[in-house]
């Protein structure tokens, strides 16, 4: 089976190139021009054991939500064609992630139904240079573009960066149960198909 999909997103905002394989040799190349969304999207790869090769430019002289939201549509849009008819996968996953002083728990269910739930709050307006409200775009988008729903919950924390990474690294986590190959290698649902109506 070949989990592999590349896509290329043009708009006038932004210009992305992705592809990723979902049964990976743990290998990413991230490049959005954003510092600490690299940081976070190299976790993501890293943990999920997910293949990502992404390049973004941006209009980041006017701000930083295009190239934020852009590069979830572009990545959960290349895992959702890799996925194909996801038929043998686990479909669900879920994880707890500690860090330091914090805990997140991130459930995820590829139904094809797109929902996220946020219930992530920060005590800084910015990390790094990133505002942290671009996080929850980010997920929003995914979460849209990869056809699944998505809960998020900062269990409790006080570090806005550990509480975001554990957010990431949960995703990932999650992400790696779910899109896990089992024996039964039939399409886990009931209807007999899943579709993704609300992938852009």
């Amino acid at each position: 089976m070949n989990r592999k999909a590349k896509l290329e997103r043009i708009t006038k905002e932004t210009n992305i190139k992705v592809s990723v394989n979902l049964d990976g040799l743990n290998k990413y190349s991230i490049n959005t021009g954003i510092g600490f969304l690299d940081h976070m999207l190299e976790q993501l790869s890293k943990h999920s054991m997910i293949d990502i090769n992404l390049k973004a430019k941006g209009d980041l002289h006017i701000d930083y939500h295009h190239t934020t939201e852009d590069t979830g549509y572009a990545i959960g849009k290349s895992i959702d064609e890799a996925l194909g008819v996801r038929r043998g996968i686990n479909r669900f996953g879920h994880a707890y992630v500690p860090m330091d002083e914090t805990l997140t728990r991130v459930v995820i269910d590829f139904s094809g139904r797109p929902y996220l739930i946020w219930k992530v709050f920060f005590t800084q307006s910015k990390l790094g240079e990133m505002d942290t409200e671009l996080f929850k775009e980010w997920f929003q988008a995914f979460s849209q573009a990869v056809g699944a729903n998505i809960h998020v919950e900062n269990i409790y924390g006080v570090n806005n960066h550990h509480i975001i990474e554990s957010c990431y690294k949960g995703l990932a986590l999650a992400l790696k149960k779910a899109v896990h190959i089992n024996s039964s290698n039939s399409i886990p649902s009931t209807k007999g198909k899943i579709l993704n109506d609300g992938k852009k």
